[in-house]
C-alpha cells in the first residue's frame, strides 16, 4: 500500500509540475479564439478566428516573420558550420588550453543574454558597424555555434579514431574520410543541432534587442506589442505561431536523438 500511495503521489506531482509550466501557454492559446470583449475573461463567451485573417493581413506581422525566419536560418547555417569545425579540431587535436577554449565556446549560451547583449552592441558600436540584418545574424549565431558545438562534439567523443585511422591506412584523403566516414557518423547530430539552433534563434529577444537596431522580428513585436490593449487578440495568435514554429524544430531533434541513441 505505501508503495502505491508513493507513486500515486509522485503522478500528482508530475501533472502538477506540468500544468504549473504549460497551462499558461493553453491561455494563451485559447486567447488567440476568444473575442475582443473576452480577451482576459474565463471562461471566454465566445470564441473567433477572425483575429488570424487580421493577423495574416498586418504588414508589420509579415515583415517580422521573413525577419525572423532568414536571420535564424543564416544563423543557425553559421553556427552548423563554425561549431562543426570547432569541435573537430578540439577532438582531433590535443593542446594545451582545449578544455578552456572549450568553455569559451559554451560561454556565450551560460551567460545571461543581457550581458551577451551589452557586449555584442559595444562592440558594433567601437567597430562603428551600422545596426542591419547582419549584426543581428552575428548576435544569434554568437550562442546558436554553442548549440550546435555541444551536439557535434559529444557525437565526437562517441566515435572511435580507429575509424579515422583505418579510412587513411586505406589511402583516402583528408575530404574524403570527412565525407564518407566522419559525416555520416556526425548526420543526426548536426541536424539536431540545427534544428535546437534554429528554435533558440527564432525566438530569441534579449540578445536581438541589443543588436537589432530599428528592425523588428516577431518577438520583438510582440513585447512592443503587449502595450496596446487593443492589439492584444492579434498578439496572442501571433504569439501561437511562435509557439508552433519553434516547438515543431524541438520535437523533431528530440526524435532524431532517440533515433541516433538507439542506433
Amino acid at each position: 500500500m505505501m508503495k502505491r500511495g508513493a507513486g500515486l503521489g509522485l503522478k500528482a506531482a508530475v501533472v502538477a509540475v506540468l500544468a504549473y509550466l504549460h497551462l499558461p501557454i493553453i491561455f494563451v492559446f485559447l486567447y488567440a479564439f476568444t473575442t475582443e470583449d473576452a480577451a482576459f475573461t474565463f471562461p471566454p463567451p465566445g470564441l473567433t478566428t477572425r483575429w488570424f485573417g487580421e493577423a495574416a493581413r498586418n504588414p508589420d506581422i509579415r515583415e517580422a516573420l521573413t525577419l525572423s525566419l532568414s536571420v535564424a536560418a543564416v544563423a543557425t547555417l553559421i553556427a552548423l558550420c563554425l561549431g562543426t569545425l570547432a569541435a573537430a579540431a578540439i577532438w582531433r587535436s590535443k593542446f594545451f588550453g582545449r578544455e578552456t577554449l572549450s568553455l569559451f565556446i559554451v560561454l556565450p549560451i551560460a551567460l545571461p543574454g543581457i550581458i551577451t547583449g551589452i557586449a555584442l552592441r559595444s562592440a558594433i558600436n567601437l567597430a562603428d558597424i551600422p545596426f542591419s540584418f547582419w549584426t543581428l545574424v552575428i548576435g544569434h549565431a554568437t550562442f546558436c555555434v554553442a548549440v550546435a558545438y555541444n551536439n557535434v562534439i559529444a557525437r565526437m567523443r562517441r566515435t572511435s579514431p580507429s575509424l579515422l585511422e583505418a579510412s587513411m591506412d586505406l589511402g583516402a584523403r583528408g575530404w574524403q574520410t570527412f565525407r564518407y566516414v566522419l559525416l555520416p557518423q556526425l548526420g543526426s547530430a548536426i541536424v539536431t543541432g540545427g534544428m535546437l539552433a534554429f528554435a533558440l534563434s527564432f525566438d530569441e529577444i534579449i540578445v536581438t534587442t541589443f543588436t537589432a537596431g530599428n528592425q523588428q522580428t516577431l518577438p520583438i513585436w510582440i513585447f512592443s506589442s503587449l502595450v496596446r490593449p487593443r492589439n492584444r487578440p492579434v498578439t496572442n495568435v501571433v504569439a501561437l505561431v511562435v509557439v508552433l514554429i519553434t516547438f515543431i524544430p524541438i520535437i523533431l531533434s528530440q526524435r532524431f536523438a532517440s533515433r541516433s541513441e538507439d542506433t
